[in-house]
């Protein structure tokens, strides 16, 4: 009896991995592999985050999610306000898209790309104080020699002529 269920569970085995094996190379690779799915990563990480004059403005720590498809942001300045966004690259249309939301009932919308080795979105809101005013918002992130990264965020009311800065942030890994 003993040599019958040995054979039997030496033969299951043998079965198992030779169906593991054509499953495995019958299987796509994984959805969010390509390289462009990739380009906001130097992003991810736990930061604390100064101003330029190095007074600190908060915290922010970027996470990959669902299978490496999106990073999610959780953002906490140093005055308490606190905000997330969901970022990620849509392979339909080949761009980059933030979906952010705050604790003052803010949400704003970008989209963009790389663009020499920096993420550039941009989107449209309305001016709380002037609501017949469309301000275009402009959020760039780059990369500096020591690993930092930079976000600056700028705002235009006159469609992109001129420009404010709004936030320009130095990301330090803790």
């Amino acid at each position: 009896m003993r040599v019958v269920s040995a054979v039997v569970a030496t033969g299951a085995v043998a079965v198992a991995v030779a169906v593991a094996a054509a499953v495995s190379a019958d299987e796509p690779p994984p959805a969010c592999a390509a390289a462009t799915h990739r380009q906001f990563d130097f992003w991810i990480g736990d930061w604390k985050v100064y101003d330029p004059s190095g007074k600190v403005l908060g915290e922010n720590r970027i996470e990959s999610f669902a299978g490496g498809c999106a990073l999610l942001e959780n953002w906490t300045g140093a005055s308490g306000f606190t905000g997330k966004s969901f970022n990620i690259y849509d392979r339909n249309d080949g761009k980059w898209h933030q979906s952010w939301v705050d604790s003052v009932g803010g949400r704003l919308e970008l989209v963009g790309g790389l663009a020499n080795d920096r993420m550039i979105l941009a989107g449209e809101t309305r001016d709380r104080a002037k609501p017949d005013v469309i301000v275009t918002q402009r959020i760039t992130w780059s990369v500096n020699d020591d690993r930092s990264v930079r976000q600056v965020w700028e705002s235009s009311e006159d469609g992109g002529k001129t420009w404010t800065v709004a936030f320009d942030g130095k990301y330090v890994r803790k």
